[in-house]
């Protein structure tokens, strides 16, 4: 075995973390009788030989030891290596990534070399695959299917095999997979597709298996999504009945594997747990696929959800929910029957499903509204000090004890405590403006550790809030001014600021005197715009305000002259303040920090609106936002201030929040910009969705600029009459 291995000079061959001279450990390691040492071996492979999905020198060294190891009978857990060699020849090179139109001194030249060799080098090696679909290990069985429909270069013969072996093949999810490498050959080799489309359609009718005929649909779905009945929705929920109803139980567990310290290890138990006590786990990947498929579909997407959610079958149910986590993140639509029914769940015994349901919740902020009594509810009980904390669970601290700083150290994420199921409904009822939560977080703000995210959260609670300023400066006031001040006190100084607690004025200026030199300016920026939303009640704060004017940040500078105007009213000093970042050679941040801070300011600064205007046509697009909008809260002329800020929008869409905002203001005087409003209204797609990526507050930014645009709007057509 592996005969050859020492012939490769390994050291001279390199992956993500050096020389390759451990890669001959990793192979044998692949083939080792011990579970431990093959899982350790195969982490190491991911790790550093195809670290994230890179192909160096040195994995196209593995490839033949690969290939071997993949064809002997005796080797375990082959089914691991198949999967390695299906990512490794299985990249497939961009529009713009073609090697024959890269030169070869270009950097990307070597990576886009490596894929193209490591296909071509499995491909001339594929017929190894084809004997592995009637292997006797069912992982083996299950990993076959995906290799040779990337890999083999006949998928003709490879379609072939594959429907034949789904004839005599008995293992639920081997045939799962053979049909999913079916619809995969169709998307890759278009001679193939409307053959393979007509042979899924009628998979999809005839099969007996119900989880056969859901694979069969979502594939079809997926490979001609044009094509997708009209009747999908009760298609496919009757479907999941009868899986439903045919499935016997619990799948059954897996042969244990000793647990080891690595990240494969880690992924394979989590992937366990999810499934377990599941009667049919794999129901989640299928409409997965169709969901992708379905695409912007979104009541079609919306009513599968809602089937789940409604499924006697807890699995299903946080299927529905992390599915439409995806689905409420990219697109718009009607969800607050699929949100009360999320919250719903948060009284289910399963835990899973209660941390999928709170998950979700955290990060609807206002369209979390129709769940706010199910999260009310669900906090109510055993609401005292210290329920539902875990003990040794993600609200937990390490060690126990009272840390530095006064209840915000010791703990985790820099002194506040991380996610528990308690925080998280809390995080969200806040996040949905429900004033039920006032109470709750004066709760949270008596215990010694707080989640961070909660004090960000006061923002949405009007007047009620006010109650928490007393706790808050308390807690400010215990914040050691050291090197962690930043992390500990921003939040503090944020929800301060929401609550309106003027009263805490020593507090925050014991922040802003005592900043320690790393961070300085921000924590000094964070205790002025802190400051500033006091207004008058910060008149203590004035000397040190009008001394920071002169500070080299200019958001330090910028932040001390918007605090100062609203604790006095004068601009005497301010406005010289602010004109000195409006300079020829100021950097674009410093420019949009005077120009938003004039903007803030309003008409009262109208003597600053010929020191916005160069910002107009500077090359930074954020520059021209900050300055047009500004121009137009100075000095209420729209004329120069409209074009910029609609160019501005349809080149960047994450300034449209902000654009919109000045529109609104500006009303009947940007009535040309209706059409850009109305088509921005009726898009489905929320305007800053990202395909595989997302932020926690991706979907409370999209309403808002919904919410404005409506405002904009209305404003515009009465002005028209």
């Amino acid at each position: 075995m592996l005969t050859g291995i020492e012939e490769v000079d390994w050291a001279s061959l390199g992956h993500a973390y050096g020389p390759a001279d451990d890669v001959p450990e990793l192979l044998r390691g692949l083939a080792s009788a011990d579970p431990a040492e093959r899982e350790t071996a195969l982490d190491g492979m991911y790790g550093a030989v195809h670290h994230q999905g890179d192909v160096y020198d040195s994995t196209l060294a593995c490839i033949p030891f690969l290939l071997e190891l993949v064809a002997d009978p005796a080797v375990q857990d082959r089914g691991c290596i198949v999967e390695l060699l299906t990512s490794i020849g299985g990249i497939e090179l961009d529009d713009d990534e073609e090697l024959d139109e890269l030169d070869p001194d270009d950097e990307e030249f070597i990576p886009a070399a490596n894929y193209a060799m490591a296909a071509a080098a499995i491909a001339a090696g594929a017929d190894v695959f084809l004997g592995l679909v009637s292997d006797p290990d069912p992982e083996v069985r299950l990993a076959a299917p995906c290799a040779l429909a990337s890999l083999h270069p006949e998928p003709a013969r490879v379609l072939t095999l594959l429907r034949e072996r789904l004839t005599v093949e008995r293992d639920t999810e081997v045939r799962l997979a053979l049909v999913a490498a079916v619809g995969r050959i169709a998307l890759r080799h278009a001679a193939l597709r409307t053959e393979t489309v007509d042979w899924l359609g009628w998979l999809a009718r005839a099969a007996q298996d119900p989880g056969l005929r859901l694979a069969a649909l979502a594939q079809q779905a997926r490979c001609a999504p044009g094509d997708i009945p009209d009747d999908i929705v009760p298609r496919v929920t009757g479907l999941l009945e009868e899986i439903r109803t045919s499935a016997l139980g619990p799948t059954a567990p897996g042969a244990e594997r000793a647990a080891t310290p690595t990240l494969i290890g880690q992924v394979r138990e989590l992937l366990e747990e999810h499934a377990a006590g599941r009667p049919a786990p794999w129901t989640e990947e299928l409409l997965r696929t169709l969901h992708a498929a379905l695409d912007d579909r979104v009541d079609d997407r919306i009513a599968l959800i809602l089937a789940q959610l409604r499924s006697p079958d807890w699995g299903q149910r946080s299927d529905a929910i992390w599915l439409c986590g995806g689905l409420i993140r990219i697109w718009r639509g009607r969800y607050e029957e699929v949100v009360r029914l999320v919250g719903a769940q948060l009284n289910d015994p399963e835990p899973r499903l209660r941390e999928a349901a709170t998950s979700f919740l955290e990060r609807l902020f206002e369209l979390g509204a129709p769940a706010a009594d199910a999260l009310a509810a669900r906090l109510a009980v055993g609401s005292g000090p210290g329920a539902g904390a875990v003990p040794g669970g993600a609200g937990a601290v390490p060690g126990g004890g009272g840390g530095s700083g006064g209840g915000l150290g010791g703990g985790p994420q820099n002194g506040f405590v991380g996610r528990s199921g308690r925080d998280g409904a809390l995080l969200a009822l806040a996040r949905a403006g429900d004033t039920r939560a006032v109470p709750l977080l004066a709760r949270a703000l008596e215990e010694r550790e707080v989640r961070r995210e909660l004090l960000y959260a006061m923002d949405g609670l009007g007047p009620s809030a006010a109650m928490l300023a007393p706790l808050l400066r308390r807690r400010l006031a215990e914040v050691e001014l050291d090197e962690r001040l930043y992390d500990r006190a921003a939040p503090l100084l944020y929800a301060l600021a929401a609550v309106r607690g003027s009263q805490a004025v020593p507090e925050v200026l014991r922040v802003l005197r005592g900043a320690p030199a790393n961070r300085r300016d921000w924590v000094r920026e964070s205790a002025l715009r802190t400051l500033a939303a006091f207004g008058p009640a910060a008149q203590e704060a004035v000397p040190d305000m009008r001394g920071l004017l002169a500070a080299e940040s200019a958001t330090v500078a910028t932040a001390a002259a918007r605090a100062l105007w609203a604790a006095e009213g004068d601009l005497g000093e301010v406005l010289t303040a602010l004109e000195r970042w409006l300079r020829p050679g100021a950097s674009g941040a410093d420019w949009c920090s005077a120009a938003q801070t004039l903007g803030e300011i309003g008409p009262a600064a109208a003597s600053a609106a010929p020191a916005l205007v160069p910002g107009l046509a500077s090359r930074d697009l954020w520059v021209r936002v900050r300055s047009a909008a500004a121009l137009w809260r100075v000095s209420g002329e729209a004329a120069a201030a409209l074009p910029v800020l609609l160019a501005a929008w349809e080149e960047n869409r994450h300034a449209r929040v902000d654009v919109a905002e000045c529109l609104a203001e500006m009303g009947p005087a940007a009535s040309e910009a209706q059409l850009v409003i109305l088509t921005e209204l009726t898009r489905r797609r929320r305007h800053n969705a990202r395909e595989g990526a997302s932020g926690s507050h991706d979907i409370h930014l999209d309403e808002k600029l919904l919410t404005v645009c409506r405002a904009a709007l209305a404003r515009m057509e009465r002005g028209a009459f």
